[in-house]
């Protein structure tokens, strides 16, 4: 029977510790023979010369993947190199280090595709912890709003939505410079976490010192349960269930905005410019009076605020067609409404001492008939 060679996925921004975490994984005295493929989007991939100099692997155990994204750009290049290593019969298990500028969903999804392909005559790989490692003093000033942390060719406004989508996605949070922040920092740092993401392992650490068995052979990885441990996929599928004591110390709560009229959507663009204070996470399904016929997914992380089209509500379909569909999707016709269908606006907000009555007057300002 052929072994299987597990595989973690580390994410974090730029300089939250992911590279003094690898070199402490590879320098393990536990026995583990690992490998490293470190991804960057830059045409020198820094972290591989950082790695690689720090005498911890072998240069022909590691993979330097450059100038692009392995979810997307060096998607074949990330399976090569993943067969590659797992086929030498040398590891126990293979080291991904992300682009600080990646989202760890897409990441997760193209390699448990990979895996699940590696079991059709190959080595057999698997998914086993995704990491996100947390800048602890960064983090403190993200969500304090307060100070410039920049000098990169990016936006504070994206820095802060690429922590919320890193930790709403892995199933360890590591609160790596620990003791840069206060322990009550530390206490609301992980009560923020909380409130985004409710099952990940959290620790706090320095310079990424954690035992090995904290970080690898966990089998905590799971695609479904992944995908559902973000707290505001949690409150759209349990709304009366989401409140953590926890979380509510600081002042971080959850609620759902519930609808059935649409927006206008000059009306919603308008406030979007002048978004509500202390929402850290909203996103949700929205439609509008000016496109009654298509779902669209309205996400705000930090400052940023998106959107998406996400198909088409069975209302908008013909009469004839509707009653097979609501056959297929019986949820639809469990809040199927005389008038709308199965329109509505639905919206998980995440925040810190949050003005819900406030939030809530403002987006019915923006309903419409």
């Amino acid at each position: 029977m052929k072994k299987t060679v597990k595989i973690a996925l580390i994410t974090g921004y730029l300089g939250a510790g992911k590279t003094t975490l690898l070199n402490h994984i590879l320098a393990n005295t536990d026995g583990i023979r690992a490998a490293v493929i470190v991804n960057d989007i830059g045409e020198v991939n820094i972290d591989a010369e950082l790695v690689e100099k720090s005498g911890a692997v072998e240069r022909n155990d590691m993979v330097p993947l450059m100038n692009g994204c392995i979810c997307c750009t060096l998607k074949d290049d990330l399976a090569e190199g993943l067969r590659k290593l797992a086929a030498s019969g040398k590891f126990d298990y293979i080291i991904i280090e992300a682009s600080g500028i990646c989202e760890p969903l897409p990441i997760a999804q193209t390699i448990a595709l990979i895996c699940e392909e590696s079991t059709e005559g190959g080595i057999p790989m698997v998914l086993d912890n995704i990491v996100a490692v947390v800048d602890a003093a960064r983090m403190r000033d993200e969500f304090d709003d307060g100070k410039e942390l920049l000098k990169e060719d990016i936006d504070e406004d994206d820095i802060e939505s690429l922590l919320i989508q890193q930790l709403e996605f892995c199933n360890t949070v590591i609160l790596n410079k620990a003791d840069l922040v206060t322990e009550e920092n530390l206490k609301e740092l992980r009560a923020i976490v909380r409130g985004l993401q409710k099952d990940a392992v959290i620790y706090e650490a320095n310079n990424c010192d954690l035992p090995i068995t904290t970080l690898l052979n966990t089998g905590l990885f799971d695609l479904d349960k992944a995908l559902s441990s973000a707290v505001w996929v949690d409150a759209l599928e349990h709304p009366e269930e989401h409140e953590n004591p926890e979380v509510l110390e600081y002042g971080i709560e959850t609620f759902v905005y519930y609808r059935r009229r649409p927006f206008c959507l000059p009306a919603l663009n308008a406030l979007c410019e002048d978004w509500f204070p202390g929402v850290i996470r909203a996103k949700g399904m929205v439609w509008y009076r000016e496109d009654p016929d298509m779902a669209y997914i309205l996400e705000q992380s930090g400052r940023q605020i998106t959107e998406q089209q996400a198909g088409l509500f069975i209302a908008s379909a013909p009469k004839k067609d509707q009653k097979e569909l609501l056959k297929r999707y019986p949820e639809a016709k469990e809040t199927w409404d005389p008038k709308y269908g199965d329109r509505m606006i639905k919206l998980v907000f995440i925040g810190r001492n949050m003005n819900r009555a406030d939030i809530e007057a403002h987006l019915d300002a923006c309903l419409t008939d």
